[in-house]
């Protein structure tokens, strides 16, 4: 069953990043274009190259230590990124008035998700023992497991294309490109 939950935990999180770092980041209030906006939309890219690598390392590669302590890695340096973020946002947001309170409450539902499925996750990898805590190298036994990882192995390139764009829209050469290629966009 747990599984079953860190899948809908990671599938929400999926569409409302979708939603967020997408649609309102960069094709609606496209942050990478205000100045004051540049350094939240860096943090933005870091979390967005960040994703895939947490998802690769920690979800979908069983029976490595190596990955992982990378995936973990992964996570503590989205942790910090996000809190950084956090911090920036109200002043990078001026351009607009700030912050809008609904794009508030959707950070908080975005984020939620995003490490309620690491928590869950990790419930499964980590157990603890009365030697210490152990990492359960291979869960591919476990009840729907298979799915999770059906699901975070097909949300890797999308995740990557993202990133991309991020990538794109924080290099001038690479960010007047995606400009032109907005303007032809109408909608939205």
């Amino acid at each position: 069953m747990g599984f079953l939950i860190s899948t809908i935990l990671i599938s929400v999180f999926a569409i409302l990043a979708i939603i967020d770092g997408f649609y309102l980041h960069i094709f609606k209030y496209q942050l990478f274009n205000h100045k004051e906006s540049n350094f939240e939309h860096l943090t933005h890219t870091i979390r967005a190259i960040l994703f895939p690598l947490i998802v690769y390392f920690l979800f979908i590669i069983q029976n490595s230590l190596i990955s992982f302590y990378l995936g973990i890695l992964f996570v503590a340096l989205d942790i910090i990124v996000l809190g950084i973020d956090a911090y920036v946002e109200k002043d990078s947001r001026s351009f607009m008035g700030g912050l809008p309170r609904w794009e508030y409450i959707l950070h908080l539902f975005v984020n939620g998700f995003h490490f309620a499925s690491i928590a869950v996750f990790l419930s499964f990898k980590l157990t603890i023992t009365e030697s210490g805590i152990e990492i359960i190298q291979d869960l591919s036994y476990l009840k729907n497991f298979e799915l999770f990882k059906f699901v975070a192995v097909n949300l890797i390139p999308g995740a990557v294309i993202l990133a991309i764009i991020h990538i794109m829209t924080v290099c001038n050469a690479t960010k007047t490109y995606w400009n032109n290629l907005r303007m032809k966009v109408t909608c939205c």
